[in-house]
């Protein structure tokens, strides 16, 4: 390992001395370039990260004096993935340089990659409206250039983020828009009850029971086969437990539709909420009482 590592110095020495030396323009960051490759594949053989990814970015500004922009992009990228393995800050400071270059070359699909990358990066930081941006960008971006698949699979994180924020209005509409395209399209189809599903769920949240009750009209409506879901029951009847303040009925309706099919996390986490909402309604009709 040792001996990758100096041999990543001697290349980067090298590099550097052809920068400042005298040559002639353009064959001077070539020629540097090449030297810097060498280099940075020698201290990812070592496992060195972050010296792979400094020289990576002096690769990528070689590129960029010699006007090579798509090199220069990927050089980024590049250096992104060795911080990938030390330091989350500075891998998405390269994939945004990426990012922006890839923009400005109009390689949007890659720009989307990158752009996606970067939210999952935020993700992982539990920085939700960071990611809820880089996601909306990608979402566009993949949009645009017609890979419905991914901009849904974006649309659907902003919508669990939102709704984990308590945004759920915004997470309602992505929701019922996703499954709205999705009843059109053979593959997605479904997939349909699984979006309302989690739209009602949202719409639990927001604790109006005019609201659920009129949204299962127009789910049920959107798509006939919805109503005889067992989706559609679990909605229908968690709604009619919060019309009737009835804690037990709604543990009880969480509990036969989880035995069947397992609650995730997310769907978890908010019924809870809903479920807070209505012990403290509960309690308070019993101090009423008092």
């Amino acid at each position: 390992m040792s001996d990758q590592i100096a041999k990543g110095q001697e290349f980067e020495k090298k590099a550097d001395k052809k920068l400042n030396g005298w040559g002639f323009f353009g064959s001077k960051f070539e020629d540097a370039g090449d030297l810097y490759e060498k280099a940075a594949n020698s201290y990812k053989l070592a496992k060195s990260w972050d010296q792979a990814g400094s020289v990576y970015v002096k690769l990528a500004e070689c590129h960029l004096k010699m006007d090579s922009k798509h090199e220069a992009a990927s050089a980024y990228a590049d250096a992104a993935h060795s911080y990938k393995k030390t330091s989350t800050k500075e891998c998405i400071a390269n994939l945004e340089q990426a990012l922006n270059i890839f923009m400005e070359i109009g390689r949007l699909s890659m720009a989307a990659r990158y752009c996606k990358e970067i939210a999952e990066l935020y993700e992982q930081e539990q920085n939700l409206e960071k990611a809820i941006a880089y996601y909306d960008k990608a979402s566009d971006l993949f949009q645009g250039e017609e890979v419905t698949t991914s901009a849904n699979q974006c649309k659907q994180k902003i919508a669990q983020f939102s709704a984990q924020l308590e945004q759920y209005q915004k997470a309602i509409e992505i929701y019922e828009e996703i499954a709205k395209q999705s009843l059109n399209n053979n593959l997605l189809k479904y997939g349909v009850r699984g979006h309302l599903l989690n739209a009602g769920i949202c719409q639990l949240c927001k604790d109006d029971v005019v609201a659920i009750t009129n949204a299962l009209d127009r789910y049920q409506e959107l798509d006939p086969t919805f109503s005889g879901t067992r989706e559609c029951k679990l909605l229908a009847d968690l709604a009619a437990a919060v019309d009737e303040e009835d804690v037990e009925k709604f543990t009880d309706a969480v509990k036969e539709f989880d035995s069947m099919t397992k609650l995730d996390e997310w769907k978890t986490t908010l019924l809870l909420r809903v479920k807070l909402l209505l012990k403290a309604k509960e309690e308070e009709d019993d101090d009423d009482l008092t």
